[in-house]
């Protein structure tokens, strides 16, 4: 796409990804998603969350890190009227070469299940939907 650059994330990019995430249906923000939870998850995780930019405007961004073993994306967006050029591929692809060189051999994306628009980008991108996993959370307060 003409003019546009894939770049890494920086903590400075908070309000327009935000702002991306909370117009993109699909996405599901919490405290976890705070300036400083973000800020944090990129420094643990240097050069691997992504934004695609665009004549300085934010139009797709991706958080991407791990825990040494796995490597995990969350959040990736496209704006609207840049869907469907190979964006959303390009930003995985980028992080998946990224969590590759780290060592890291596989990489897992979380999906509400009634978002289908995300399922069938993920699932045309050739990732495989795990049915022997049932994901549970608890905060750790309480």
């Amino acid at each position: 796409m003409k003019g546009m650059e894939i770049r890494e994330m920086g903590i400075e990019d908070y309000d327009f990804v935000i702002d991306l995430w909370k117009g993109t249906e699909g996405i599901g923000l919490s405290e976890a998603d705070s300036r400083d939870n973000i800020a944090t998850f990129l420094q643990r995780n240097p050069g691997f969350s992504l934004v695609a930019q665009k004549d300085s405007e934010i139009i797709g961004a991706v958080l991407c890190g791990h825990d040494g073993r796995r490597g995990y994306f969350h959040h990736l967006a496209v704006r609207k009227d840049h869907r469907l050029k190979g964006l959303g591929k390009e930003l995985v692809q980028s992080c998946l070469k990224r969590l590759n060189s780290a060592r890291i051999d596989k990489c897992h994306i979380f999906v509400f299940r009634g978002n289908m628009l995300g399922q069938e980008f993920w699932i045309a991108n050739g990732w495989k939907t795990r049915h022997d996993l049932h994901i549970m959370s608890k905060l750790t307060l309480g």
